[in-house]
């Protein structure tokens, strides 16, 4: 095939070729007449302003009455202002034309590889010379599904079909070939070739045809490729960052059965500030804590580590929510006063059936009752940590058997275009017919809520239940309490009771001999330091027995030496010495509790 002659051309090609040539026909017409600028002569004015009219009908900067300041025409000393050298010496060169190159010259020099197809099956009508380098010589003539396999095998076959039928060009990037071979991008072009005769239809359709760009981005798509990887070590890295800053394993109370859940949001390398906790105070009680560090990165997870860990520590004070939520408060404010942070704190007490709580700004607790009724803890709630200034509050909601709580971030709730109540009355809707263990609950919450892979926002959800026990489950869990009016028979009432209900439970003579010792000192501490009211609790769980006295008085005991002469100072020494663990805390009425405990042998 004679290329020069069969030359392709883009739709349109022709009409802008016409145009330029005519337009360069006018532009070689309109200098025939054109007079050179005068070189160290005075040339006719005349003639010269007949050509400065030709050349520049509207040049406001050519003059022809040899007047004004500068170098014009009319003073002889040097060119016009504003001119070319071919305006300077009246000749014109046209632009070459597109119709002087043919199609081989053009396609032929070029380093990408160049296919031309026609007809319905694509059958080949030119490859380049960087197209037979990369996949060998082809046969003209031939289909493009056996002439050009590596077409097949890249995908393009069904590309072309669609090029051809729509006339538009398409384009497919980073196309690899099978084995891990070369990247392309294609580009898929429609062409039309001059007609050679005939009137009939497929004489006609065999005219249109294809031209394939393939260029070659191996290294492109092999770099891409690198740093794809690279983010996703870096995604890896972070949030095994904010995993670890996470507790690990969750502590589980006797009376309560947690879980938790943790998704990282989107698919950037940064970690977030969303945490969550579980701290036994003991006596029972339970410490629940989750919090979101505004923003994302490093700095938030930093901060977020340090609120963790003083929470931590707070909570082994065991003070009111309250009191916990003004600590970290003044912490936050420290640690960077441009972060902001919310929190939940909640202490559960199974004696009380409560759930007690603070909010520093955060999204309200959601409690479902045993008949799947949803209520929400109301206010107390105050305004983020770090802002000072501010006195919390505690507030509670009941947590009876059979209860289900939830604690979350606002990932969980909040969408882009939409009020955050309506994400917690979904919540609300999703938890009314959430049933089963906490685990399973945060999975139906999470795909209730829409929270996948995908999902923009950090989320952390906590659920925790308090379960009605029956049967010999409930067997395992007692509580037994006496009332002590004071007096010198207080202390021997006191011991009495302790033998009758550790005996009633069934424990092992050592250790009801124990734990008649340690009701025996703790009621002997409190009355000789503390005031009415006073009351002596016995609590047994399927792992530990518990020991507590409460009196009207705020002071603290603590442990301390006692000297050999010295007649009192031994009672918390020996607690301490017999017990697994004791403590002490402030009660919300006023007074104070001692308590300590021992842990049951396993059965």
């Amino acid at each position: 095939m004679n290329f020069t002659r069969w030359s392709a051309r883009f739709p349109g090609t022709q009409r802008r070729a016409a145009a330029r040539t005519e337009h360069a026909a006018a532009q070689a017409k309109r200098g025939e007449g054109a007079v050179p600028a005068a070189r160290g002569g005075r040339a006719d004015p005349g003639a010269e302003r007949s050509a400065a009219a030709d050349d520049h009908p509207a040049d406001p900067t050519v003059s022809g009455t040899g007047t004004g300041t500068g170098t014009g025409p009319g003073t002889g000393t040097g060119p016009r202002t504003g001119t070319t050298p071919a305006q300077r010496t009246g000749v014109l060169t046209a632009a070459p034309s597109l119709d002087e190159l043919s199609a081989r010259q053009v396609l032929g020099r070029l380093p990408a590889l160049v296919a031309l197809v026609h007809g319905p099956e694509h059958r080949v009508a030119y490859v380049n010379d960087a197209y037979t380098a990369g996949f060998g010589a082809r046969t003209p003539g031939a289909p493009a599904h056996e002439a050009l396999p590596e077409l097949g095998e890249l995908g393009l076959l069904p590309l072309l079909d669609q090029v051809q039928r729509s006339g538009k060009p398409r384009t497919a990037k980073n196309r690899t070939a099978p084995g891990g071979g070369s990247s392309y991008t294609v580009t898929c072009t429609p062409v039309e070739f001059p007609k050679t005769g005939g009137t009939a239809p497929e004489a006609e359709a065999h005219h249109a045809g294809v031209l394939i760009h393939l260029a070659d981005v191996t290294d492109h798509a092999e770099a891409v490729e690198r740093l794809r990887a690279s983010e996703r070590r870096q995604r890896e890295a972070a949030v095994t960052l904010q995993r670890s800053l996470l507790p690990q394993e969750l502590e589980q109370p006797d009376d309560l059965r947690i879980a938790a859940t943790y998704q990282p949001g989107g698919t950037e390398a940064a970690v977030g500030g969303d945490w969550y906790d579980v701290i036994t105070l003991g006596a029972g009680r339970t410490a629940l804590v989750i919090g979101d560090v505004m923003g994302r990165g490093v700095r938030a997870a930093a901060v977020m580590g340090q609120l963790r860990t003083a929470v931590r520590a707070y909570a082994r004070l065991d003070l009111p929510p309250h009191e916990v939520l003004q600590l970290l408060d003044g912490l936050a404010a420290e640690i960077d006063a441009s972060q902001i942070a919310t929190c939940v704190y909640a202490v559960h007490d199974p004696n009380e059936g409560l759930l007690a709580y603070a909010s520093a700004g955060h999204l309200p607790i959601l409690v479902r009752d045993e008949h799947g009724t949803v209520r929400r803890a109301a206010d107390p709630t105050g305004p983020p940590l770090g802002t000072g200034g501010w006195l919390h509050t505690s507030g509670t909601i009941a947590l009876g058997p059979g209860s289900t709580a939830v604690l979350y971030t606002d990932g969980l709730v909040e969408r882009r275009g939409e009020d955050i109540d309506e994400g917690v009355a979904a919540l609300e809707r999703a938890l009314a017919g959430a049933q089963g263990t906490p685990t399973v609950i945060c999975d139906r919450l999470m795909r209730a809520l829409g929270v996948d892979a995908d999902h923009d926002d950090d989320v952390a959800v906590m659920v925790l239940q308090q379960p009605a026990r029956s049967g010999a489950d409930a067997e395992l869990f007692h509580n037994a309490a006496l009332e002590l009016l004071g007096g010198i028979e207080a202390a021997p009432r006191a011991r009495a009771f302790a033998q009758g209900v550790l005996a009633s439970w069934r424990f092992p003579v050592e250790l009801c001999d124990l734990g008649v010792l340690a009701a025996s000192e703790l009621v002997a501490n409190s009355l000789q330091h503390g005031t009415p009211p006073m009351r002596l609790r016995l609590r047994r769980t399927d792992r530990r027995l518990i020991i507590e006295v409460t009196d009207g008085d705020d002071h603290l005991p603590r442990r301390r030496r006692a000297e050999p002469a010295d007649e009192t100072g031994r009672g918390i020494s020996i607690v301490a010495t017999i017990a697994s663990s004791w403590g002490s805390r402030r009660t919300p009425g006023g007074g104070k509790a001692v308590w300590c405990e021992f842990a049951l042998p396993d059965r």
